[in-house]
Formats: C-alpha cells, sequence, structure tokens
C-alpha cells in the first residue's frame, strides 16, 4: 500500500522560504525566490511582493497561495526541495 504524501503545515521563515511539514513528518526548507524570479508571469508575479507571498494557505494537503491556487506547486516538488523552473 502506498501513502499519498500531503503537506500538513507551513510556516514563514524570512524573504521567500518556507518551512513546509509534510505527512511522514519530514520538515523542509524551501526557497520560492528562483522560481519567482525565473517564471515571470501576471499571475505568480503579485507574489514577488511579500505581503502577498506570505498569505499562502494549506488546502486540500497542498500549499496554495490565491483564492483559485494561483500558485500551486506538485507536492513531491516542494518534498524535494527543488522547484521546476
Amino acid at each position: 500500500m502506498t501513502l499519498t504524501l500531503t503537506v500538513t503545515g507551513a510556516d514563514y521563515l524570512s524573504d521567500y522560504r518556507l518551512l513546509v511539514k509534510f505527512s511522514d513528518n519530514t520538515e523542509k526548507v524551501i526557497d520560492f525566490e528562483d522560481f519567482l524570479t525565473y517564471n515571470s508571469h501576471p499571475q505568480f508575479d503579485k507574489y514577488k511582493d511579500l505581503k502577498h507571498f506570505r498569505k499562502f494557505k494549506i488546502e486540500r494537503g497542498n500549499v496554495v497561495w490565491g483564492k483559485d491556487w494561483d500558485l500551486i506547486f506538485p507536492v513531491e516538488q516542494l518534498y524535494s526541495g527543488k522547484l521546476k523552473h
């Protein structure tokens, strides 16, 4: 039986870094700055402003930003600590 890995929590650390907690009790520090820098897109650009970046939430086992999940990452990428851009 394979367990589905989910995000159970996240804490803002500084700049674009979050401490993300996973359902297997692992915690990873993830820096989103490179992703936001190299993926300029109107949907993402507002999250370059830290006041918007800090408004993330955990929904359905994911870290998400925006009412309609403007910004979301595959849990496997978060778990690896390497965001593709």
